[in-house]
């Protein structure tokens, strides 16, 4: 019988057998997104019967310390939102008005080509190089010293490529007959920029924030290079403060051998996440209310 003569249901052999291959196709990926989700559920599992019974209030309102029964994450906690809040505030308007600036503005040549590509390239770049880099750049050359301003400087930095091309995709993604319509109404392109195409590409270019946002929050690498310290305590006051950070705390708990400090530094796992979470749901929020503003 041929290949592709018709069966019983008017099916034919090559029919069922893409139809077949689709099927387990679809059950493999299946099957590989419940083994990350297991995993991940098993992590949390892990992590929540380990660092539950050592969160309170007290451990939030503590400084570390070489007494597992004394410890907290409250310098480093502090830390963490100044870092974070600092590299948004940076990080996301430079982004965004490069964005802007190399889709709306830029001449079209290669030079426009080169900035992108070097854009693209630095957002694979090793966090370590950031950490190296901000180390010559804001610690030595600028005279911040191991400060705040220095760590926020080091994170935007090496968040900004991401956020830039996020952005550059949302702007893409805007139909070309919003612009013309507004331009046949007189608009400048300011106008249209400001009016048109920046709100109807905001929601991407949250999206793309979201996600350079939660890789920063976890990184620790580039932050000891610019002077986070393991032992902090104090809370930062200002902007040339030391500081900690959540990462570089659990990482010296996690590395003492005391089953205590294991415990104390699940804790501070759970903390982070709380962090990460109230952070992607505010960017979650003003995303939402930009799409319903369109």
């Amino acid at each position: 019988m041929s290949v592709h003569a018709p069966l019983g249901t008017g099916e034919t052999a090559f029919d069922r057998r893409r139809r077949i291959k689709g099927k387990v196709f679809a059950w493999m990926c299946g099957a590989a997104t419940l083994v990350g989700v297991a995993a991940l559920a098993i992590l949390l599992v892990d992590v929540l019967i380990d660092g539950l019974p050592r969160l309170d209030l007290a451990f939030l309102n503590s400084f570390a310390s070489r007494f597992p029964e004394r410890a907290g994450v409250k310098a480093a906690l502090a830390g963490s939102i100044w870092i974070l809040g600092l590299t948004a505030v940076i990080s996301f308007p430079i982004s965004v008005a490069a964005a802007i600036y190399l889709e709306e503005y830029a001449p079209k040549g290669w030079i426009t080509k080169a900035i992108q590509t070097n854009i693209a390239n630095l957002a694979g770049v090793p966090s370590i190089v950031y950490g190296i880099l901000g180390l010559a750049l804001f610690v030595r050359a600028l005279g911040l010293e191991r400060s705040v301003i220095s760590g926020a400087l080091t994170l935007s930095l090496l968040i900004m490529p991401v956020i830039i091309m996020a952005s550059q995709e949302a702007i893409r993604a805007v139909p070309g007959t919003i612009r013309e319509a507004a331009y046949g109404l007189g608009a400048t392109r300011w106008q249209v920029v400001r009016h048109q195409v920046l709100p109807m590409a905001m929601p991407g270019v949250l999206t793309g924030t979201i996600l350079a946002l939660s890789r920063a929050v976890g990184e620790t690498a580039p932050l000891i290079m610019v002077g986070a310290v393991g032992f902090l305590a104090f809370t930062p006051s200002g902007l040339t403060d030391q500081f900690t950070v959540l990462p570089l705390q659990i990482y010296s708990w996690i590395s003492r051998p005391q089953d205590e400090f294991r415990q104390l530094a699940a804790a501070g796992i759970i903390v982070l996440l709380a962090l990460l979470l109230t952070m992607n749901a505010v960017a979650i929020i003003l995303r939402n209310r930009a799409q319903m503003g369109r």
